[in-house]
């Protein structure tokens, strides 16, 4: 069955719309910022556990990973999705790394072993292919499922 909006009711439905597209573009916007600036945590720690200190790469890739995560869950709760944090989304988050550490992991493990890629642009790499799957699950996790 299909309803028929009136004009005046259709076009509230229509600004509703842009005004979320317009919110989702800026929340994107920032979780790409926000990205970059975790991935560099995230590298910094990585390099240092697996160039430095000498760890097996997917250890210090592990280590890096678990390290960065909370800094990721402060910065995406307040400047990504502007929301306050709480014990409940602090304990929820690791769920958005639950896909983003599966991904990002069998990303570097096939890029380090079956391509041969050098150990400090494989995890780069790797990262870049698990952003999009990390925003639409932490949007659900920070924001309550909008």
């Amino acid at each position: 069955m299909q309803i028929q909006l009136c004009g005046e009711t259709n076009r509230k439905v229509e600004i509703v719309e842009k005004g979320l597209a317009i919110k989702m573009k800026g929340e994107a916007l920032r979780f790409i910022l926000v990205g970059i600036v975790n991935t560099l945590h995230y590298y910094l720690w990585y390099l240092l556990f697996s160039e430095v200190v000498g760890f097996q790469y997917l250890i210090g890739h592990w280590m890096a990973f678990c390290i960065s995560m909370v800094g990721s869950f402060y910065l995406n709760t307040y400047f990504t999705y502007r929301t306050k944090p709480s014990w409940k989304k602090f304990f929820q988050f690791p769920i958005t790394y639950v896909v983003n550490i599966a991904i990002s992991t069998g990303a570097l493990y096939a890029l380090r072993e079956w391509v041969q890629l050098d150990n400090r642009v494989a995890p780069l790499i790797a990262t870049g292919i698990a952003i999009p799957f990390t925003f639409v699950i932490s949007r659900r996790v920070l924001k309550g499922g909008v």
